[in-house]
């Protein structure tokens, strides 16, 4: 086999010479702490800004939840700058990367920037060290006029630091939520975002830059079990609206054991909010695998009988959401046969949003 010398030379000196513009970039950007900005898409104020729960604040958590609150899923930075450049550092943990999740979405970060009255995706960092501190630039070569930005950061993995780079000679500024309200879901891996490409493109995140309602991300990924001690924590997190998409990590028994408990308990906290409470969306790989297909059958058989049941004993503010077609009809919605891909996830956004601000609407929960 004959190698062109040459050839190979050449991507030699433009990687090193790549390297070394890149270098200069990042060399010629002043950072700033993202603390120094607005955090959106929290629900409770914590003591790590990056954590989603103080979770030592509730006693018997299991131990698995207690760990993924610590994940930055839903979390974004909101800045507005006139910067050309838009760079990030950040810093994530040691936890292993997964097979279904994808590398962005783990550990990565994904800009948006405001179009008119859209948010509009920019560009992502990918996070090259898994266990310390990245540094990429976004997005460069923009004009000079100023931008409102939002920053995403990772949806599987704790953060312990972000930085936002800007050129050195432009300002940078943090801006209002952009979000209004506060509605809060607390489900499974899908809420929490597997299968999405990157971490703005979870469904409670499309859902906010959608409606402008701030709906936030509680997802704990195979561990929405509905446990006690998890019931007593949501309740205690004071929300608009409370949305309950965890029937596809309960198991049919576990559903008629602990529905009534849950629901009740953010009814008696939350007096006159809504709680809006999901099916869980069909596994593809249960038209082919019968006892997964009847193991979701019956979670949804079950999860119905239970808020039906709660009507009828007369629980105010209480709503269902059934998942026919849900992901389509061409069963070509997920990446593993169980989670959605970004167009599961789209599927699910169009689906869900009018049934949602339906009932949010009759709350007075719509953007400002």
């Amino acid at each position: 086999m004959k190698f062109n010398i040459k050839k190979i030379t050449l991507i030699l000196v433009l990687s090193f010479a790549g390297s070394q513009v890149f270098a200069q970039k990042t060399n010629n950007l002043k950072y700033i702490s993202a603390q120094s900005l607005t955090i959106s898409g929290k629900g409770i104020s914590t003591t790590n800004t990056y954590d989603r729960v103080d979770t030592a604040k509730y006693k018997g958590l299991p131990p698995r939840v207690a760990q993924l609150l610590t994940n930055s899923a839903g979390l974004a930075i909101r800045f507005t700058t006139n910067s050309t450049v838009i760079s990030a550092k950040w810093c994530v943990t040691r936890s292993r990367p997964s097979t279904v999740v994808m590398p962005v979405t783990q550990k990565g970060v994904d800009l948006y920037i405001k179009n008119g009255n859209q948010w509009q995706f920019a560009g992502i960092g990918k996070a090259t060290v898994n266990n310390g501190c990245n540094e990429e630039i976004i997005i460069s070569r923009m004009d000079n006029s100023e931008k409102e930005c939002l920053l995403y950061l990772p949806l599987f993995d704790a953060v312990t630091g972000v930085e936002i780079g800007i050129d050195r000679k432009a300002e940078i500024k943090a801006a209002a939520e952009p979000f209004a309200k506060k509605v809060l879901i607390y489900g499974s891996s899908i809420v929490h975002g597997t299968g999405a490409s990157r971490p703005g493109m979870a469904y409670p995140a499309r859902l906010s830059r959608l409606t402008g309602i701030n709906f936030i991300n509680l997802g704990v990924t195979g561990s929405a079990k509905m446990e006690p001690e998890v019931a007593d924590m949501i309740a205690q997190i004071d929300a608009d609206a409370y949305i309950l998409d965890c029937v596809p990590n309960t198991n049919p028994d576990l559903i008629k054991e602990r529905t009534a408990y849950l629901v009740n308990t953010i009814r008696k906290k939350q007096p006159g909010k809504p709680i809006i409470v999901m099916q869980s969306v069909v596994r593809e790989s249960g038209y082919w695998d019968k006892v997964l297909g009847q193991q979701v059958k019956n979670q949804n058989i079950n999860i119905q009988q239970e808020v039906l049941a709660l009507l009828q004993k007369d629980v105010k503010d209480l709503y269902f959401i059934t998942s026919e077609n849900m992901l389509g009809t061409d069963h070509e919605g997920t990446v593993d046969g169980v989670h959605p891909s970004d167009l599961g996830y789209d599927r699910m956004v169009r689906y869900l949003q009018p049934l949602i601000t339906e009932v949010l609407s009759k709350y007075d929960i719509k953007a400002q």
